[in-house]
């Protein structure tokens, strides 16, 4: 019975593994400030559904790229460990835990939500899933195709609450967009050596760490004014514009910061723009959620 029991919490914890929930809290975060920020009063009931649905389909998506990629996981040190290169789970189990989470997350959005909310979730999965994950072994250009599902939460927030696309939601779209650029390529110098040997063709592989800093520095850059342009809109308030500006400003420092001698100074330089890209995404949100709650 200790055996069976400890099997069963191993397999559910391995299923939630597939979902990656650290990254997909980040998408429910970006996904609820794109609500909270249309100005729509969403019922608390719908609020929550909203980001179950979300959730789901979030959680389907991570699963088949995880499958997609069982190959390259069991490459990769850091990664070697995950159910599927590890024989923990079956690919046929993946692929049902997958149409269950994903289905069963769209129908929600649909019913409870709205169609449009359901369509581009919809549109997200299948662009991470089809077109960026095995764009990944192809070259640079995987990081901004990829880009474009990543930056469609916080409009799917928004559209969840107004049922239409609206210019501040094409900004919170494009905030996003630039965001995840300086956040994998920061990633992409942080583990270079593991997708080296997993033959991922990132930017710094292919053209090296001059180009890969000067490109992250333009992004960040934009960064700045994009986010601003909320403010401009009237969908926040200066709370939000000083903390926008502030963390654009910061993030952008550290961008422009010289990297020490050598692959591990480049590595370090990764690292250090890696963590300080999710600490801006966490406090913009946050910024988002106390100018909402003061107003």
């Amino acid at each position: 019975m200790i055996t069976q029991a400890f099997s069963a919490t191993t397999a559910l914890s391995d299923l939630i593994a597939l979902t990656k929930p650290r990254l997909t809290s980040l998408v429910l975060l970006s996904t609820a400030g794109g609500a909270l920020l249309s100005g729509e009063t969403m019922a608390a009931t719908r609020f929550a559904l909203m980001l179950v649905g979300t959730a789901l389909v979030v959680g389907a998506s991570h699963a088949l790229n995880m499958l997609l990629e069982r190959d390259i996981d069991a490459a990769m040190l850091r990664t070697r460990d995950r159910p599927l290169p590890a024989g923990r789970l079956t690919p046929e189990v993946v692929v049902g835990f997958s149409v269950v989470l994903g289905l069963s997350g769209l129908l929600l959005l649909a019913l409870w939500v709205n169609a449009l909310a359901a369509v581009l979730s919809l549109t997200a999965l299948v662009l991470y899933v089809l077109v960026y994950t095995p764009l990944k072994r192809r070259g640079p250009i995987a990081l901004y195709v990829g880009a474009v599902p990543g930056a469609i939460p916080p409009l799917l927030g928004w559209v969840a609450a107004t049922g239409r696309i609206e210019a501040p939601a094409l900004v919170l779209f494009a905030l996003m967009f630039l965001w995840q650029i300086p956040h994998f390529l920061g990633l992409a110098l942080f583990i270079q050596e593991d997708y080296e040997r997993a033959a991922i063709r990132t930017l710094p592989a292919m053209r090296g760490f001059g180009v890969t800093r000067r490109v992250a520095i333009a992004a960040t850059l934009l960064l700045v004014p994009v986010s601003a342009l909320l403010f401009v809109a009237g969908v926040s308030g200066p709370i939000y514009l000083f903390c926008a500006i502030a963390l654009g400003l910061w993030l952008l420092i550290r961008a422009l910061g010289r990297p020490g001698p050598g692959q591990a100074g480049e590595v370090r330089w990764g690292r250090r723009l890696f963590f300080a890209s999710l600490i801006y995404l966490t406090l913009l949100y946050a910024a988002v959620i106390l100018d909402v709650v003061i107003a």
